[in-house]
Parts: structure tokens; sequence; C-alpha cells
């Protein structure tokens, strides 16, 4: 039998459930996806690292989890809400339940609350603090213990999630390209899309020197995805001014909000965030809609872009800025993840729009 567990917001809502994966105490801020499928992509991605994660689709795990469909090296969540969390994993491929893989990296999860009631609590009064325990039982001791969790706004999270050392992603034969993707919490599919590209991508470390990175003559450079909030990432933007102008650059969600800081706009705290599969972004240059996974909880302010740089992309939900272009320079990036691990496909011309501006940038050098 599964242990009674607790979540606790910081608002003072609390819901009673029980407890799968490891048993234990971990808070962090509560937010929820909308994805129907994709759970162990969303549990490895390293954007979510410092935040728990609450799945709105009902039944979670019914396929279990395989060791190919990973974004990363471990799991990145610091727990995990469903309302059901299937007890049978049936795919061919599984090779263990949702369960076990938690217990396996002591993950604490909470099942059986109603994740519809939780949604619009977030959705109302935006993303929050809570706490999961399926050890403590004690409301007082856990209110705390949930005083103690950091605020998202202001952490620099990107120093625990990005490489120690340079990696260098398996080279292919007759790679066109040389792309130097700085870690601020990379996606391996990301790195898969640029491979299919043509890229032979070299990984660095998110505090690596400008000029350590023109050292590897790359055609390109990449700013990759990553957790919460991009302002205190001092050293990655003073990075990308150095940069800038001088090769390439292409980023996606953090990459995105770095990028636009470097280039003197600024950033801001959404009220609940943008995670799922199923999110329209209007592509401003072609007027085609596209079907995007997005996952982030800053964004930044459109009123606060420079003259040189032009809006590409608007989300049709709440009209956020979701992707801009250089005008002075070759540079552009998007707030959502066109490698769509999990996702639709809609957007993955633009890795083919990155080998297009390299190569552009390399007739004109």
């Amino acid at each position: 039998m599964n242990k009674p567990a607790i979540l606790l917001l910081e608002n003072g809502h609390h819901l009673k459930g029980s407890s799968f994966g490891a048993i234990g105490t971990t808070g962090g801020e509560v937010c929820f996806n909308t994805s129907m499928t994709g759970y162990q992509e969303i549990l490895t991605d390293p954007s979510y690292c410092g935040q728990i994660v609450t799945m709105t689709t009902p039944q979670i795990g019914n396929y279990g989890v395989n060791p190919e469909d990973v974004e990363s090296n471990k799991i990145q969540v610091q727990g995990f809400i469903v309302r059901e969390a299937s007890p049978i994993a049936s795919n061919y491929r599984s090779t263990q339940s949702l369960d076990e893989y938690l217990k396996q990296s002591g993950i604490v999860g909470i099942q059986g609350i109603d994740t519809r009631a939780l949604t619009r609590i977030l959705r109302d009064e935006g993303s929050m603090n809570g706490i999961i325990s399926s050890e403590i039982d004690d409301l007082d001791a856990l209110r705390k213990t949930l005083s103690n969790v950091p605020s998202m706004a202001g952490q620099d999270l990107v120093k625990q999630v990005s490489c120690v050392t340079q990696w260098h992603w398996p080279r292919q034969r007759n790679a066109s390209y040389r792309v130097v993707a700085i870690d601020f919490g990379i996606k391996h599919n990301i790195i898969r899309q640029l491979v299919a590209h043509g890229c032979d991508v070299i990984i660095v470390p998110a505090k690596t020197a400008a000029a350590d990175i023109l050292a590897l003559k790359p055609d390109g450079i990449f700013l990759s995805n990553g957790p919460g909030d991009p302002e205190p990432v001092d050293y990655a933007i003073e990075t990308v001014k150095s940069l800038a102008g001088k090769k390439p650059i292409f980023g996606i969600c953090l990459g995105h909000q770095i990028l636009s800081l470097a280039l003197g706009a600024k950033t801001y705290k959404l009220k609940f965030g943008h995670r799922g599969g199923n999110h329209p972004v209007k592509n401003q240059i072609t007027g085609k809609v596209e079907i995007t996974s997005q996952n982030h909880g800053f964004a930044v302010d459109p009123e606060s872009l420079p003259d040189v740089i032009k809006v590409t992309h608007i989300n049709l939900n709440d009209s956020t800025l979701e992707g801009f272009s250089c005008t002075h320079i070759p540079a552009f990036s998007v707030q959502y993840h066109p490698e769509a691990s999990p996702g639709p496909h809609d957007s993955r011309y633009l890795f083919q729009e990155f080998t297009s501006m390299m190569d552009a940038h390399a007739k004109k050098n």
C-alpha cells in the first residue's frame, strides 16, 4: 500500500493524496504542464530544475520509461504530481515503470489529488512554491520547511545543471558545420536536431569565456535552454555580448532570454508560465501558425527591445514575445522548443535557418 502524502502550497492550500516514487520530502516551485505524453522527457529536462511539476493529463505512466527518451543524464524535477500513476507499463520499449524510475532516482511524487483544482489555483494565483511530503503529516512543520524554499526569481539555477567540462557529442561523418553549444541546461534532442542538420556539436560549460569559445573556431554558436531566471546569469550575458556579431548565434528558451538581455532588452516573470505541447505561435514573417512545445516561466519584455531587433514570433494565447531576429548581426532566437521533445514538429525549420545563416556568414568572410 502507498503511504499517505501531502502537498502544501505557500498560499496555505493543502491537498492530500498518496505517495509514489521515493518516500521523503521535497520543495520547489509548483507549475503545471499540459502535455498528454512525454512525461519522461519532461522529468529529465534540465529546464525544470528547482520545480515540482504537475501533469494536467489525469493518467500518467501508461507506457513506462526507457533509457532512450531521456533529455539529460538524470531526472531534473524536484518532485512530480499526478492524478493517477498507472501501475501498469504497457509498451514494447518500456524497461521499467514510472514508479520504479522515480524510486531509483530518489524523486518524491504524489498521486490521487485533484490536479484540475491544483491547476486552477496555479492559473488563477500564479506559480508558487510548494512542498510534497510522504513522511511528515504535521502541517506546521511543513510550513516551516516550505518557508526555507528559495524563490525562483533571482536564483541562478544554470550553475546546477550546466556541464562541468567541455565535451563533444559523438561526431558525425562529413559534418558541414562546427557548432559550439553553450550549456545552460541543454536538452539532448536539441543536439540531435543540430546533428541531423549537419552540425558537429561541441558543448561547453555556461561560464566558458568568449575567447575560449572562439578559439574552437565554430561556424556558429548555440545558446541552449535552461532553468529559472535569466537575469542572475550575468556571466553568460557578458559572454554573449562579447560574441555578438562575431559568429552566427541561435538561441532557444533561456538562450533566447540571455541573447535579449545581452542586446539590451529586459525580462520578467510570467504569472504561471507556458508549459506543454500545444501552444499556438504565429510566425510574423510567413503568417503561419505553429503549434509549439514550451517550457518557461520568464519572458522577454517586447517594449524593451532595441531598434536592432525585429519581432518574428508571437504567442497567440497571451501575445507574449516568442521569437526575434537581429537586423545588425547574424543572430536570432525563439522562446519555445523547435526540437519538440515532447511535442509537435512544426518549428524544426529553425535549425535549417541556423545552417543557412552559417552559410551566409561564411560567404561574407
